[in-house]
């Protein structure tokens, strides 16, 4: 089970300030914050003028500076479901396959699709943060802590998972 999924539903990035409610510009840098909301997570985007005037007495759980890049939609080639497909429907479900979520996450930042922003340790317990190169959709990846034994087989799991579930 992935207790993550249920934590925090994925939240596209804004195309506004929280705080001054003001557009952002192409090409400008901004801050990500995550802060614990009872049981998930809040997401807010701050400019680097409200990111400076904030309250530091309020510490969030995680945050990160990245650029601004307005999100250009295209039509999606392949009528087969592909690894970000398949990564976003298993991410937020309760049931999903860590290893096979984990695995996803670490091909589609290779691809450039994702990146890491943050990674948490708690309780001894690995938590990475990442987010969509092109939407600033943030998702919450628990990191399994893979053997090099574990790889062929959740290899196959993923490309089993791919070649059986066409996109919708």
């Amino acid at each position: 089970m992935n207790p993550l999924a249920t934590d925090w539903p994925i939240k596209q990035r804004s195309d506004y300030c929280h705080a001054t409610r003001r557009p952002f510009a192409p090409g400008e840098l901004f801050y990500t914050l995550l802060y614990r909301d009872g049981d998930g997570f809040r997401r807010e985007d701050l400019s680097e003028e409200a990111w400076l005037n904030r309250n530091e007495n309020i510490q969030p759980f995680s945050f990160w500076k990245t650029k601004f890049e307005p999100e250009v939609s295209a039509p999606e080639p392949l009528p087969k479901e592909n690894a970000e497909t398949l990564f976003r429907r298993l991410i937020v479900q309760a049931d999903a396959p860590p290893h096979a979520c984990f695995v996803l996450a670490v091909m589609l930042e290779r691809k450039r699709v994702l990146k890491q922003v943050r990674a948490e340790e708690k309780d001894g317990r690995r938590t990475l943060i990442y987010e969509h190169s092109k939407n600033g959709d943030v998702f919450i990846v628990e990191d399994p802590k893979l053997r090099l034994d574990d790889l062929e087989r959740v290899q196959a799991e993923v490309m089993q998972l791919l070649r059986q579930n066409p996109a919708s």
